[in-house]
């Protein structure tokens, strides 16, 4: 069957793009999709070569003219952020993205779409596989894991690249120059604890929260999003105050850097305080329901009566978890005071899991100051080992500092005003772009992001913009031109 994504111009791009998302590419399980970039650079006769860690590594000389240009580093990730909707069928191990367009934009059937980085990525093999557009050596980077622990890029040995400025493909706003972006850090919180049975005079229900708009955790951060964990840990907190109740098991968000959407809780409640336990859920839910009408419309809590498991936490043990969960900083931590209206240092509670004698919590927090960020991180493992937690601390990786002088912001920033008769916003960002981990390997590269409008990335509601890719490609290709 034939794919319509491939029809749309630049048709050699989306090609590309259809390609590679029919190829499963889970971060931490890039094998196939390493192949495949193997297998592409070698299709094309141009010398290709993959590091120790899965990096692929393509290389092209300059097209007539250019051949003694300094070599251009283009960088992409091949992994791709992986959540779909709870009622959508769908094995991201085995299956390729189903993409539709919908008017100017190109989206995926309940599921995140993959257009970061597979846009950027694509874009790279269109240059990669034309025989009639001007550019000088290309050093083509394809990095793995970029979205659960940028290990790819700080695995990247020097030696391998030749190039003095690196162009990133990674951004999501065709407006928008990015010259600097966040670091971050991963905070993880386990605890064991003891089951206790429930007493017979009680019944079983589910609390689920769900339907929220979610997001980027770096770039969608300000946008004052629910947070399906923390608002879940809001209600059952609440409720833990004011009536008995029992923890049998939670099962909150996912990916370390996506907002959480859903969560849902499996608690008992005593028979005689069954009424008060309602009439209190749907106080808080009215409440809440109003706080985010705007931020998520599409909110929804769900209380249903159902037979769960009779184990369930120690009053201890609860307590602990949600005073904690309900301490724990989420969102903006601190804006910055040199740059409007950029986020400095923020956290995303990403992930809760209680079942089975087991707490799991996982953070990730990002910061453009590094001594910020740490300084959040110790607060966050504050919390939780007040409740008794094994906190770490791991997969810390630096902000890349902007550098207002680069010669390659002067070059883009020419080449965008020229071609597009405005000026584009030159800034740094709230989102872990893998420039600067890669520039510890090569410090003397200059470097520089920028790429088409990509809205709801790291959400099922993930989408490309089908003008703004065009705009991105024709002024690719131009810098390229210019340099």
């Amino acid at each position: 069957m034939s794919n319509p994504v491939k029809n749309i111009q630049p048709t050699a791009l989306w090609g590309h793009f259809a390609d590679l998302n029919a190829v499963p590419r889970p971060s931490k399980k890039e094998e196939r999709v390493i192949a495949f970039m193997k297998n592409f650079g070698e299709s094309l006769g141009l010398k290709t070569l993959v590091d120790e860690v899965g990096n692929v590594i393509i290389y092209k000389p300059g097209t007539p003219g250019y051949e003694d240009h300094t070599p251009v580093i283009l960088q992409g990730h091949i992994d791709m952020v992986h959540q779909k909707n709870n009622d959508v069928d769908f094995d991201f191990d085995t299956q390729g993205i189903d993409m539709y367009i919908d008017g100017d934009w190109v989206k995926a059937k309940g599921t995140t779409l993959g257009a970061d980085n597979g846009i950027g990525v694509a874009a790279i093999m269109a240059l990669l596989s034309a025989k009639d557009i001007p550019h000088p050596p290309l050093e083509a980077l394809f990095t793995i894991d970029e979205e659960t622990g940028m290990t790819g890029a700080a695995a990247l040995q020097p030696g391998l690249l030749e190039g003095k400025i690196l162009l990133n493909l990674d951004s999501e706003d065709d407006s928008e120059i990015t010259i600097g972006c966040a670091g971050g850090i991963d905070v993880t919180v386990k605890k064991s604890y003891s089951a206790e049975a429930i007493p017979s005079d009680h019944s079983g229900y589910i609390l689920t929260v769900k339907g929220l708009t979610g997001g980027h955790s770096g770039m969608d951060i300000h946008r004052g999003r629910g947070n399906a964990n923390k608002l879940l840990n809001r209600l059952l907190w609440t409720v833990n105050r004011k009536t008995e109740i029992h923890i049998h098991r939670i099962i909150g968000g996912g990916l370390r850097n996506a907002i959480p959407r859903e969560a849902s809780a499996q608690i008992w409640i005593k028979n005689s305080d069954i009424e008060q336990f309602q009439k209190i859920i749907e106080a808080e839910k009215s409440d809440l329901l109003k706080e985010y009408k705007t931020t998520d419309p599409n909110l929804v809590i769900v209380l249903e009566e159902q037979n769960i498991g009779s184990e369930v936490l120690k009053e201890s043990d609860q307590s602990g978890l949600l005073n904690s969960i309900y301490a724990c900083p989420n969102g903006i931590y601190r804006m910055s005071p040199d740059v409007d209206n950029l986020v400095q240092t923020s956290n995303n509670l990403a992930h809760v899991v209680v079942e089975d004698g087991h707490i799991l919590i996982e953070n990730l927090t990002r910061s453009a100051v590094d001594s910020e960020k740490m300084d959040l991180a110790h607060a966050i493992q504050s919390c939780f080992e007040l409740m008794g937690g094994e906190v770490t601390l791991t997969g810390s990786y630096p902000g890349w500092a902007p550098d207002p002088k680069a010669k390659i912001n002067g070059v883009l920033a020419a080449a965008f005003e020229e071609h597009y008769g405005q000026k584009p916003a030159i800034l740094a960002c709230h989102a872990g772009l893998e420039c600067g981990i890669i520039k510890k390997a090569y410090p003397d590269v200059d470097m520089i992001s920028f790429g088409p409008n990509i809205r709801g990335a790291h959400s099922p509601d993930e989408k490309v913009q089908i003008s703004s890719v065009a705009k991105f490609w024709e002024l690719l290709k131009k810098v390229l031109k210019d340099l």
